[in-house]
């Protein structure tokens, strides 16, 4: 028997209604059409009206977030070496980087992939591209010392709870990788907030007096206590070209605002992400922070006269509103729905760093209490334009 007959009769036995293995053929699928896409036309959502299908568009997603990761493993190594006080060598960060990192991408991955696969095995179903991307997002929206089980926990509530009970890919509400840092922020919280947390320990060894650990919100949150204001607070362990370099303590790929607008550019070149989203929500920051800086008395302690330039490049709100604002799922879906959307979560997150030091990083539940009105504002968008036509054509 050649080896053409023998591949067509083992693919016979996974996509025949009669073959042994056809109740777990979404698995096969899966693998078997990992790095090219079929001529199915899809039935279900997200649609992708163009020649450019759902895997094209992953897959690009994958790549612009790149530079966030790549930046990441280094600043890993980079923040425990300062820790501890040794000497800045590049391919020792990237080697104890690479050991932190991996682990919580396979882990990240394996376990959002099996139930993904489960459940459409269950539904006879095509195993979705979607978790390709959330599987990334995760690990790099979480500190470096996660602990393992905390993360698979996570990833399991996000793909649960978050998207296979909405009826999967492109039926979910919230953004999955911002469930699964919701459910590590309020169910482990001393594991993801605090000023101990973002820098991995060797050896249970000491870090030096020298060094904070502390996030430059977290420090910012803290200067009412200290009766002293945020920028100072800041500015006292942390420069402004530290910011937007990244080379400070924060989630693995949330630091560095270069590296994140360098994904950002890729996605607008290649119109994957929206534009309007975008330039709306930093619309929305801007706007509010500047509003509470300008009725903020000279020298107010805490977070209100927080100046707008430190806000855009401290926490995660740029990496939000690329990679997780943009989600072409849980966003309007309207032209117009985009901007009121965008806006709002530059306009939400301020108030919640401002106004709550409680949380001091206010993007993720931005994002997610604008994921639900998405639909509203698309619901409203569509009748104030059918309402215009109808006064129009009355006319």
């Amino acid at each position: 028997m050649s080896s053409n007959s023998k591949i067509h009769r083992f693919r016979e036995q996974w996509e025949s209604p009669d073959g042994r293995f056809h109740k777990i053929w979404p698995v096969f699928d899966a693998f078997d059409t990992f790095l090219f896409s079929v001529g199915a036309r899809t039935r279900q959502r997200p649609h992708v009206r163009d020649a450019t299908d759902l895997k094209r568009v992953m897959s690009l997603v994958i790549v612009s977030l790149m530079p966030p990761m790549l930046f990441g493993i280094w600043n890993i190594g980079h923040q425990t070496r300062l820790a501890h006080g040794l000497p800045a060598d590049f391919f020792g960060s990237v080697l104890d980087g690479l050991l932190v990192f991996v682990p919580l991408l396979i882990i990240s991955y394996g376990v959002g992939m099996f139930w993904e696969m489960l459940f459409c095995v269950l539904r006879k179903e095509e195993v979705s591209e979607g978790y390709l991307v959330s599987g990334m997002l995760i690990p790099l929206i979480v500190p470096p010392t996660i602990p393992w089980w905390q993360l698979a926990v996570a990833v399991s509530f996000a793909v649960i709870i978050a998207k296979e009970a909405f009826g999967g890919t492109g039926y979910n509400i919230f953004n999955v990788a911002l469930m699964a840092r919701v459910y590590l922020f309020f169910a482990h919280p001393g594991h993801i907030s605090g000023d101990n947390v973002w820098i991995k320990m060797q050896h249970n060894t000491p870090v030096t007096d020298a060094f904070t650990g502390a996030t430059p919100l977290a420090l910012g949150a803290a200067s009412s206590e200290m009766e002293i204001t945020a920028v100072e607070s800041v500015t006292a362990h942390y420069t402004w070209m530290q910011c937007i370099l990244g080379t400070i303590p924060g989630s693995i790929g949330e630091t560095s605002k270069v590296a994140i607008l360098l994904g950002a550019v890729l996605l607008l070149a290649t119109g994957v992400a929206s534009w309007k989203v975008m330039l709306s929500a930093l619309a929305g920051m801007v706007a509010t922070t500047g509003l509470f800086n300008m009725f903020a008395a000279a020298g107010a302690p805490g977070m209100i006269a927080y100046p707008i330039h430190f806000h855009l490049v401290t926490g995660g709100f740029l990496f939000g509103v690329v990679y997780m604002a943009t989600d072409p799922v849980t966003q309007p879906e309207t032209q117009t729905g985009k901007w009121f959307y965008g806006f709002f979560i530059g306009a939400v997150t301020a108030l919640v760093r401002i106004i709550n030091p409680a949380f001091p990083e206010g993007t993720m539940l931005a994002i997610l209490l604008l994921n639900v009105f998405a639909p509203l504002t698309d619901y409203i968008v569509v009748r104030l334009n059918a309402r215009a036509r109808r006064l129009r054509y009355a006319q």
